[in-house]
C-alpha cells in the first residue's frame, strides 16, 4: 500500500495536542475589527478544540497525527 499524503491545507490549519484533540485558530479575527469588542477579540486569539462532528473527517486528513 502506497504512503498517505497528507492534506497540506489542513496541516496548516489544524494542530493535534498531546491526547489526540485537533486545535484551530477562532475565524473573524482578521478585518473588521472595529465594531468588535475588546473582549470578544480577546477571546478570538485563543485556540478552540474542533467540534467531535468534523473530527473524524479531519483526522483522516492528516492521516500522521497521534
Amino acid at each position: 500500500m502506497p504512503k498517505l499524503k497528507t492534506k497540506r491545507s489542513a496541516a496548516k490549519r489544524f494542530k493535534v495536542t498531546g491526547t489526540g484533540k485537533l486545535m484551530k485558530m477562532n475565524a473573524n479575527k482578521s478585518h473588521i475589527l472595529t465594531k468588535k469588542s475588546p473582549k470578544r477579540k480577546r477571546r478570538l486569539r485563543k485556540a478552540v478544540e474542533v467540534d467531535v462532528t468534523n473530527a473524524k473527517m479531519m483526522k483522516r486528513m492528516l492521516p500522521y497525527s497521534k
